[in-house]
């Protein structure tokens, strides 16, 4: 019996030592530098040789310009990813500048791989996010200038300009590549298109007015 225990025990051991040599959250080095000319796939890019690597890899120059908000949304995200900054790689960590016209949105989307945080530069923001199934509860309040807000990981969440001016909000995220789902535009714009019937159904609507949400996307 004692013997069984003794072997279980080894067995578990053995299991957690495997998973964290299968997994390191944190960096094991001081940097790895994307290398973008690098056709390897892994779980992000690959480290350029350290001898290589220059000041320009770890700076940034533009979230002090407006972005174009000239588009159906009214609003323009300004990306400061590793595919921007390639020296984020493996720091876990980004940020976006995000610009508003007049009653402009950043429409319902999420980031399925951080957590978003973000605060108003100029102008005034309703935020807000949606919980997870089944409650799907809205949470959602107003900020000004000065103010922030968080977006928990994969929850769909959204921003809109409540003010009569141009908004300017800043963000950061809890992965160097965090991406985005933009919910109409997955929904309505997949290639190839979900079949009309299946989104018909879903959103328990005519399939006419799938068809026409379709073709704008």
């Amino acid at each position: 019996m004692v013997n069984h225990i003794i072997i279980s025990l080894s067995l578990v051991a053995l299991s957690f030592g495997l998973l964290a040599f299968a997994f390191e959250p944190s960096p094991l080095q001081d940097f790895c530098v994307a290398d973008s000319t690098s056709s390897a796939r892994v779980n992000g890019l690959v480290c350029k040789h350290p001898a290589s690597v220059v000041a320009d890899d770890f700076s940034f120059s533009g979230l002090h310009v407006p972005g174009n908000t000239s588009n159906p949304n009214g609003s323009r995200v300004t990306l400061v990813t590793v595919t921007q900054l390639p020296g984020l790689n493996i720091l876990g960590i980004s940020m976006v500048r995000v610009d508003y016209a007049p009653w402009g949105i950043n429409p319902p989307h999420t980031h399925p791989r951080a957590t978003e945080i973000l605060t108003v530069i100029e102008g005034s923001l309703q935020v807000g996010f949606v919980t997870s199934n089944p409650d799907n509860n809205l949470i959602t309040r107003t900020i000004k200038k000065g103010d922030v807000f968080v977006f928990p990981m994969g929850l769909v969440h959204f921003q809109r300009n409540v003010g009569t001016g141009n908004a300017v909000a800043i963000a950061a995220l809890s992965s160097q590549n965090p991406g985005v789902i933009t919910i109409a535009n997955t929904v309505f714009g997949s290639n190839p298109s979900v079949s009309g019937d299946i989104l018909a159904k879903a959103f328990q609507v005519d399939k006419s007015v799938v068809d026409q949400l379709q073709t704008k996307f």
